[in-house]
């Protein structure tokens, strides 16, 4: 049943190989007007081909033929500005807790009812961080446990630049501004603004100035 107190007009894409999934995941869109269905692929192959479709959302599975819905996150990012909303039927902690630190913006299990679905959508769509209150509770866990060492394992991977993240250091240590980097990376100022973002979280850092000395202090990025 549609929502009437919904107001969007926002392009969907579905990631996902279980066909019973899918197709329930494309009833619900479909159903719901200003949700507009712009692709979906079985596989993260084909799930590639829709980022030049630039969608607003895309519906992420984690368990694909091809490999894992979290490695593609980072693809997403480099290439389209577009939230990430997991689906999946992984619940389990680290799962949960990765997908958030790789860039998720929410996190849903499959068992969620359409209504939910439809909720969570908005919410990510609006700028939210939708998460099933089973998963939640592994987020609200780490929080209160504090660093583990293997936590603290996970934190010293977390500090690696990726290579495009490199490349926006060396331009801005040239004192290039966000649209100039935009424009020299091929990408938009927004995700420019993305990887910043994950830079200074990285780094700990809170200015250009301060991410440039970090990385060239830790080594990541040569002058």
């Amino acid at each position: 049943m549609k929502d009437e107190a919904r107001e969007w007009d926002s392009r969907i894409a579905i990631v996902e190989d279980d066909p019973v999934v899918r197709e329930h995941f494309i009833e619900i869109i479909s159903d719901e007007d200003g949700l507009d269905l712009i692709g979906v692929a079985p596989t993260l192959r084909k799930a590639a081909d829709l980022l030049a479709q630039k969608p607003d959302l895309i519906l992420l599975d984690i368990g694909l033929p091809d490999g894992s819905g979290l490695d593609f996150i980072e693809v997403i990012r480099e290439r389209c500005d577009t939230k990430i909303l997991i689906v999946t039927s992984f619940g389990d902690r680290q799962t949960v807790v990765t997908a958030i630190r790789a860039g998720a913006d929410g996190y849903l299990l499959k068992d969620s009812n359409t209504h939910q679905i439809l909720d969570g959508i908005e919410a990510t769509l609006q700028g939210g961080a939708p998460v099933s209150a089973s998963a939640a509770v592994y987020l609200l866990d780490r929080l209160r446990e504090g660093p583990s060492n293997l936590d603290a394992d996970a934190a010293n991977k977390e500090s690696v630049l990726t290579p495009r993240e490199v490349e926006l250091l060396e331009l801005f240590a040239k004192g290039q501004s966000y649209k100039v980097a935009a424009r020299e990376l091929g990408i938009s100022p927004l995700t420019v603004g993305n990887h910043v973002k994950s830079i200074y979280r990285k780094l700990a850092v809170h200015s250009r100035g301060e991410a440039v000395y970090e990385a060239v202090k830790s080594g990541q990025l040569k002058l």
